[in-house]
């Protein structure tokens, strides 16, 4: 209770004085947000008074006005510390991998000792230290957050109106057996869990596929959660309105209507809220990452997919200008950055068009976000490099090319990826072309380098560089 308390009025100073920022990296599975963190850390750390000519578009490091960065004790101590070491070992290997996805949440505090340039405080004191705390957690985990709005019939009814052919033919074998399912009968505990196992392998399925709208985000990476009752349920897709509304005035408590209710209920009350207040309700600033060339790959269903999972996130988020009051007593985002990651695994000149690609995927959940007076900004980067630009002469005419190490067979090419669309493309497209874009190993890293990185120095001058001044 004390140390709760005193955690409650640490942050409240803080907040008072405007000495931190609490920044949440979201994104979806395998968006890349473990290295992204990893990068950010690491970029900081190598800031020092002499050098830092791997950060030349942040103005704090290449003005030598940052004194110092290291990292700290976090407050919640009940959180396990982000692995930072052991993500750095794994790129120094021989050859190097890069970290390994998020299965927990984990989180990390950073303090940037800094020379004042304006402000109140610079009349003060010429040093400031600003803390920043990152969390990280499993991309799975964050498409839940939408239930928070969503009752077991209003959940249920909106995933029916995603189930497209594509998912219907995965999903085979769960709707043949629920569809069978008695739902006023006296609940069954073992046919409710080989139901929600079939339910979760279609779930798998679909992140094989290249599909990101999966929900609940916890069954496919349950943690401690694995084997509970809490993760033994699933939406009712066939129900009319006038099915729900008997079932709802007739079954009774035992059956699976109502346990299966019952244990959404609990799953969103207990698991999607608690995750959401601990670690979503009192951010800063934002960074939404999505990889935008793996799903096109796929199919125009993946890309889709990927477009309603981020227009899904946009609903949970509180979102508005930073004032003395808000910073105290009410925390909003009052800086939004999209990020679209990967952007080494293509050329330099198709970088635009990413970006272009980038603002379109996002800007059906996110165009009201730029009315509230919110700063957003777009970009594209490669938080650990794994590719270098090159050129190559083919019959006297010179061309841009990547060259790194391809991940399906561990061989260095020198390739051309293609082009990026600017947009999200039509129909008729997906029918005539298909995109394949190659993935890469990390490059090699010694001991006591940074990270090789595109554009991480873009990212840190937005988020950071008006904390700095």
């Amino acid at each position: 209770m004390f140390n709760t308390l005193q955690k409650e009025i640490n942050q409240f100073i803080d907040r008072g004085l405007d000495r931190s920022l609490r920044i949440a990296v979201t994104g979806l599975s395998q968006s890349g947000k473990t290295a992204f963190i990893t990068s950010f850390i690491n970029q900081l750390l190598h800031i020092n008074r002499v050098d830092n000519a791997h950060l030349p578009l942040f103005d704090a490091a290449r003005h030598h006005r940052i004194l110092g960065v290291k990292r700290i004790a976090q407050q919640d101590l009940s959180v396990p510390r982000f692995e930072y070491e052991r993500n750095l070992a794994e790129l120094m290997q021989k050859p190097p991998h890069f970290p390994q996805s998020t299965r927990g949440v984990s989180e990390t505090r950073l303090a940037i000792r800094y020379q004042r340039q304006s402000g109140l405080m610079s009349y003060l004191k010429e040093t400031g230290t600003l803390y920043i705390d990152i969390f990280d957690y499993p991309g799975e985990w964050l498409l839940d957050l939408p239930l928070l709005g969503l009752n077991y019939q209003q959940w249920s009814l909106e995933l029916a109106q995603l189930f497209n052919q594509k998912k219907q033919h995965l999903a085979q074998i769960w709707l043949d057996k629920a569809k069978k399912l008695d739902l006023t009968a006296v609940a069954n505990e073992d046919v409710l869990a080989e139901l929600a196992q079939d339910y979760t392998d279609y779930l798998q399925a679909c992140k094989a596929q290249g599909l990101h709208f999966i929900q609940p985000g916890r069954f496919v990476l349950p943690a401690e959660l694995e084997g509970a009752p809490a993760l033994q349920f699933f939406p009712l897709l066939q129900l009319t309105n006038e099915q729900w509304k008997q079932l709802k005035n007739n079954a009774s408590s035992n059956s699976y209507f109502a346990v299966l209710e019952k244990r959404y209920e609990y799953y969103r009350n207990k698991i999607v809220k608690k995750f959401y207040q601990d670690y979503f309700a009192n951010f800063d600033r934002q960074v939404i990452l999505a990889d935008c060339l793996t799903p096109l790959n796929h199919s125009r269903q993946a890309f889709d997919d990927m477009q309603e999972g981020l227009t899904q996130l946009f609903k949970n988020f509180h979102y508005g200008k930073r004032h003395l009051l808000s910073r105290l007593f009410s925390p909003r985002i009052d800086k939004l950055m999209f990020i679209a990651t990967k952007a080494d695994h293509i050329t330099s000149d198709q970088l635009p068009n990413l970006m272009s690609l980038m603002r379109h995927l996002v800007q059906k959940g996110g165009s009201y976000v730029e009315f509230e007076g919110i700063e957003t900004e777009y970009s594209a980067i490669a938080s650990i490099r794994a590719t270098k630009q090159v050129s190559v002469t083919q019959n006297g005419q010179k061309f841009k090319a990547i060259q790194g190490v391809r991940s399906s067979d561990l061989q260095q090419v020198t390739v051309f990826p293609g082009s990026v669309p600017m947009k999200v493309p039509n129909e008729e497209f997906w029918q005539t072309n298909k995109f394949e874009f190659d993935q890469f190993e990390p490059q090699p890293l010694e001991q006591g380098e940074n990270i090789p990185h595109l554009r991480m120095d873009t990212v840190l001058q937005f988020l950071l560089g008006d904390k700095l001044d």
